[in-house]
């Protein structure tokens, strides 16, 4: 069974001789060739040209034996797609061209035409595709409906996501009429994705945490549902909702065959709580990766024995990689979950 062909049967929750491990999205930015590699080029200039996403998402492949990659691109790039820009300010984080607020904002954006904006990201997938050459599996993602309005409605990063919540419990014919933009986009982008040829999707709801159950269960996985049903039967889709693996009765409804777990739950609870046809990826925490080796293989095989004999795992962190890991650590965390038996 080649890695590709592991890692597919993970997600349908078939039997495997071990784990597939791939790391999460931007694992390419704790090397040292990565770095060298942003000196000569923006992080718009590499989601945008082809050849040079191809070169950063093969760089952690190139360097360790992980069972799939990831595509480099960002999860913003739809809202831009849509007419809203993006960037990212000298003092940090993210900041959007305009706030989307009202009625006549939320009419500036179009789903039009979407995929001739966003060929570029079919280009950089058939070259992936053609790297990896059916022994690795390839991932595509998106941002989550009810995450990227987060952005959108905020216009910038946020610790609060006040406005975006304030307009989900004040407007909700104004926030449906957005959520219902945002969700015809993600669907034709996850489209556009499958026939480049990604093996899964993985949908990012990475602000779902912010939201109260029933909020939750509105606001996030309503729209997320949308995108699921909506390529059903096609791929594999993940869904790594964060904070939220303790309402995992309601993530299960969205019909996603992967849900990502943070690493303050046990995993094996999660799984044992889920239906038998959905598996779990997950779930060290991230910060093992600054210690050492013996750690990392430590944890490692902590969650990897708490696991054995529940079918339909994908051995992934809690979170986005540090940059500041360690490339020692991810590739002892690698070999140790490729050497688990």
């Amino acid at each position: 069974m080649n890695s590709r062909e592991r890692f597919l049967k993970a997600c349908r929750c078939e039997p495997v001789d071990r784990p597939p491990i791939w790391v999460m999205r931007q694992a390419g930015r704790h090397l040292p060739e990565y770095r060298e590699f942003r000196k000569k080029h923006t992080f718009h200039e590499v989601v945008k040209a082809p050849e040079l996403a191809l070169e950063v998402t093969m760089q952690p492949i190139r360097r360790y034996k992980m069972d799939a990659a990831i595509i480099f691109s960002d999860i913003l790039v739809i809202p831009e797609a849509m007419g809203q820009q993006y960037g990212f300010p000298e003092g940090g984080g993210i900041e959007m061209d305009f706030a989307v607020r009202t009625q006549a904002d939320v009419d500036r954006l179009s789903v039009d035409g979407i995929e001739s904006r966003l060929s570029y990201m079919s280009e950089s997938l058939r070259l992936v595709k053609k790297e990896l050459n059916g022994e690795r599996a390839l991932i595509g993602f998106s941002g989550s409906p009810w995450t990227l309005a987060t952005y959108m409605v905020e216009g910038k990063s946020s610790k609060t996501y006040t406005h975006a919540k304030k307009m989900f419990y004040e407007d909700r014919v104004l926030f449906d009429r957005l959520m219902r933009k945002i969700t015809q986009a993600v669907v034709r982008y996850v489209r556009l994705q499958i026939a480049a040829g990604v093996d899964a999707i993985q949908l990012f709801d990475s602000w779902g945490g912010v939201l109260a159950p029933d909020a939750f269960t509105q606001a996030s996985a309503f729209w997320m549902k949308r995108v699921v049903d909506s390529v059903a039967g096609q791929v594999p889709v993940i869904i790594f909702s964060k904070d939220m693996s303790h309402l995992g009765d309601i993530l299960a409804t969205t019909g996603a065959n992967v849900l990502g777990v943070n690493w303050n739950r046990r995993l094996s609870t999660v799984k044992n709580s889920l239906p038998s046809g959905i598996a779990v990826q997950g779930n060290l925490d991230p910060t093992v990766l600054n210690t050492n080796p013996e750690v990392v293989e430590r944890e490692a095989l902590r969650i990897l024995k708490d696991m054995r004999g529940l079918p339909g795992h994908i051995f992934n962190l809690g979170h986005g990689i540090q940059p500041d890991a360690s490339p020692e650590n991810v590739a002892k965390l690698v070999d140790t979950v490729t050497n688990f038996k």
